[in-house]
Formats: C-alpha cells, sequence, structure tokens
C-alpha cells in the first residue's frame, strides 16, 4: 500500500478500540529490539486518545499503521513526544517521519510555549529529531517529573537508568527549546506542513460515505 493511502491525523475517543492493538505493537516492538520502548496499558493509550494527545494513522480501510503521542510536565514547562510506533509493513515507507511531524505540530499547536524532549536509542528517530530542531542534551536538561521517569519501568533498560541515579542511560535524550528555535526554521523540514495532517479530522465513518 502506497503511503498516500494512509490517513495521519489527532486521535479521538472514536478510535479507543485500537488501544489494546497499539499497546501490542509497542510491546512486540521493544521485544524485537530488546531495548528502548516502555510499554503502556490500553487505559494510558485510551486517556491520551480522549485528552487529543495522541496521533494515529490507519489505512483508508481503518487498518491501523502506527502511532505516537504527547505529554506534558511540571505545568507545561516541558512536552514529552513518546510511543513512536510503525507496524512491520509500513517500516521504511516514510510512514514514521510522517507521525514523528504530526506529533511535532500538535505539541507546538497545543503548548507552543513548552520545551519538547524526546528520550530514544532509535537512531532513526535521532535522526528526524534532529531535522526538527532538536538538540542532544543531558538528562538533568529535562524534566525532573517524577512520574515521567518512573514511566521507564516498563523499559527493559531500566536498571540500567536506576544504577546512573537517572544520570545516563542507553536512551539519548533531544530537546527543543522554542525560545532558541524558530518555527520558521523548522517548518521548511516538515515534509506534512499544509494539510496532510489533519487537526480536526473528520471520522472514518464519515470518510467512507
Amino acid at each position: 500500500m502506497d503511503i498516500k493511502d494512509i490517513d495521519v491525523f489527532v486521535a479521538s475517543e472514536e478510535h479507543l478500540p485500537y488501544a489494546p492493538t497499539i499497546c501490542q505493537a509497542i510491546e512486540t516492538a521493544a521485544y524485537a529490539r530488546g531495548t528502548g520502548i516502555a510499554k503502556r496499558k490500553p487505559e494510558y493509550i485510551e486517556n491520551k486518545m480522549k485528552d487529543g494527545k495522541a496521533i494515529i494513522a490507519l489505512t483508508r480501510d481503518g487498518q491501523f499503521a502506527g502511532f505516537s503521542y504527547i505529554e506534558t510536565w511540571e505545568h507545561e514547562k516541558y512536552v514529552a513526544t513518546s510511543g513512536l510506533i510503525v507496524v512491520p509493513e509500513y517500516r521504511m515507507s516514510g510512514l514514521a517521519k510522517k507521525i514523528k511531524h504530526a506529533t511535532f505540530l500538535l505539541a507546538r499547536t497545543r503548548f507552543p510555549e513548552s520545551k519538547i524532549f524526546s528520550i530514544t536509542t532509535s537512531l532513526a528517530v535521532m535522526k528526524l529529531n534532529t531535522n526538527l530542531g532538536y538538540k542532544p542534551v543531558t538528562f538533568s536538561e529535562l524534566t525532573t517529573d517524577e512520574t515521567f521517569w518512573s514511566g521507564c519501568q516498563g523499559c527493559v533498560n531500566f536498571d540500567v537508568l536506576s544504577r546512573n541515579s537517572r544520570r545516563m542511560c542507553l536512551c539519548t535524550g533531544m530537546l527543543f527549546d522554542p525560545k532558541t528555535t524558530s518555527d520558521e526554521q523548522v517548518l521548511k523540514n516538515i515534509s506534512i506542513f499544509n494539510g496532510v495532517v489533519d487537526f480536526h479530522p473528520q471520522s472514518q465513518t464519515e470518510k467512507q460515505q
């Protein structure tokens, strides 16, 4: 299937039934990589959808293709982009880039004053982050919120993080600071800008009518 036949948009309550599938996809990817992805429960994913803090990718016939979400920390001082997942058959197609850009735009749209950060072991995600204006940083420059770091308990490398007193892990910390990087600099690198991602999407039922 061509990537043009996959819709990428902000998830809503309509997409709650996809939560178990998303969690399974995240767990499968974590097992395959052996590193770097924290497992999530369906209820957690459902809350992100209800809050308008998730991006989902679906084929025209409603098959799940990919997902990512955002979360705010320290009274919206920081926004984390997390959980980027693409099902195997759509990898290497450019879909991960499309979802990553959509998640970034969602964060910038909803929380324009917030610093956006990501921690990842994926070289591909690091490259995507760099193109969006993220810079590598030490963990000390990221949120100090205990709830965020406790979320890493679902990752197989949590013991590494704990042994190093949360100063370092196998993940690389990356940070976008809106005060030092203008949107004009970033948008030229965003392939999905100008309406390719629908931030006020019709439901799948409406699209099929």
